[in-house]
């Protein structure tokens, strides 16, 4: 039976079928098979439903949304390149690293920001090969920057402290920016890009543009971790802003195009609920049946070494963010891998970021690598042109990686220093 429903659910998924459908299908076998009532997958979801730390996600999404949907990508890349004139190569990996962290999509970065940035970067003199694999490596680039989605749906699947999480993504998001921006000025260097000195004209009016828009991170951050108030707290107010800014001061977006955005991020929103939920349920059964507790004695048969475990867990989680995206990644994969790595004395809070990394990587991986397809979509190119293209980028943000993985410290110290 168990085979005959493998078989059936492989040859479903084939034709399409939904990734909550399969793990709901799976959960619901599996407490059918060991005799317990299905109507724990039930109350798998009314417990998720009923978490006040979900709030955050719609709220966050919407105001994503409003911010792609605005001009404020234009005045993001204006006051990048008022404050770090040392080329449009590192103004565009500032930019898009803010505004995914703003929005929590990889897909909404290269489309809103790639058609603003790859015309610049070319008419500065860069080739077309360097800025195409600039804007597509770009479109991930601040997923562990505060308040990135990701950080939050992570925090909440793995039990770890989403404050923490904002602390322990700052230096790792900043590394892998500094690390891609050297190689941006070498190459601008080599192929002779006009540098621009700094200019107070040009701040001061860059900053007029954008007066509205600059304050709201730090009064997120600062709020949060002056306790002033929640994770909760902060994605109401950051979608209330959102709204106030771009509706009502910029009007940027017209009152009539309001509800054709809340159902579009409702409808990513209701997507990943509806994955988390499914994926709870089958968490669950598989907590129950001490699935993790067998894969960690498995492990430790074979592997003594800390190290090595962390070298087999980037592979793994690199295929994994190949694969699927990050937010079907996070539902399914966190569960199966907090335990296991807690058992090789891993911080969880080391693991999200090392987690979290790997996804953004693995967005950028060939063959089948998501920012690699949407870059393709958005420019009209053959996707072998994006992979060669992003190969660069791919071994720098690697290094990185290494660098993150073996340096816990570095994810660390902004916790540690907060006392938290």
């Amino acid at each position: 039976m168990p085979i005959l429903f493998a078989i059936l659910l492989g040859l479903l998924v084939l034709f399409g079928l939904p990734l909550f459908a399969v793990l709901g299908s799976i959960a619901l076998f599996a407490f059918h098979a060991e005799e317990i009532s299905i109507s724990s997958v039930g109350v798998s979801m009314y417990t998720l439903a009923s978490s006040p730390l979900l709030i955050a996600i719609p709220l966050f999404t919407f105001a994503g949304y409003l911010f792609a949907r605005s001009r404020m990508p234009d005045r993001l890349v204006r006051l990048s390149n008022a404050f770090f004139p040392g080329g449009l190569s590192v103004v565009a990996l500032i930019s898009c690293a803010v505004f995914t962290a703003l929005t929590g999509a990889s897909g909404v970065t290269i489309i809103a920001m790639g058609g603003l940035l790859f015309p610049a970067l070319i008419k500065e003199g860069y080739s077309k090969k360097f800025s195409l694999g600039l804007v597509t490596a770009s479109g991930s680039l601040g997923l562990l920057f505060p308040p990135s989605l990701a950080l939050i749906i992570y925090g909440y699947v793995a039990s770890v402290s989403i404050d923490d999480l904002f602390l322990a993504g700052l230096l790792p998001g900043i590394l892998l920016v500094v690390v891609l921006s050297a190689y941006g000025l070498w190459m601008g260097r080599r192929q002779g890009v006009k540098r621009y000195r700094f200019s107070l004209r040009r701040m001061g009016g860059a900053l007029k543009a954008a007066a509205w828009e600059v304050p709201l991170p730090f009064i997120i951050l600062g709020g949060i971790y002056s306790g002033t108030f929640t994770v909760m707290e902060a994605a109401a107010i950051t979608a209330l802003y959102a709204f106030v800014v771009e509706v009502l001061i910029y009007k940027d977006i017209r009152l009539s195009k309001l509800p054709s955005i809340i159902a579009e991020s409702m409808t990513l929103v209701g997507g990943i609920l509806l994955i988390l939920s499914c994926a709870t349920a089958m968490t669950n059964y598989l907590i129950d049946a001490e699935v993790p507790l067998l894969i960690l004695d498995w492990m430790q048969k074979y592997i003594s070494s800390k190290y090595t475990f962390l070298l087999l867990l980037n592979l793994f989680l690199l295929a994994i963010g190949c694969l699927m995206d990050i937010f079907s990644a996070l539902i399914v994969v966190v569960p199966l891998i907090v335990p296991v790595a807690l058992g090789f004395g891993v911080h969880p809070v080391h693991l999200g970021i090392i987690f979290l990394t790997n996804l953004e990587i693995g967005y950028l991986t060939p063959p089948v690598g998501l920012n690699l397809f949407i870059s393709s979509y958005r420019f009209n190119l053959p996707v072998v042109t994006l992979y060669l293209a992003s190969l660069p980028y791919l071994f720098l943000l690697l290094l990185g990686l290494v660098i993150i993985t073996y340096w816990p410290a570095l994810s660390l110290f902004l916790v540690n220093l907060f006392g938290r």
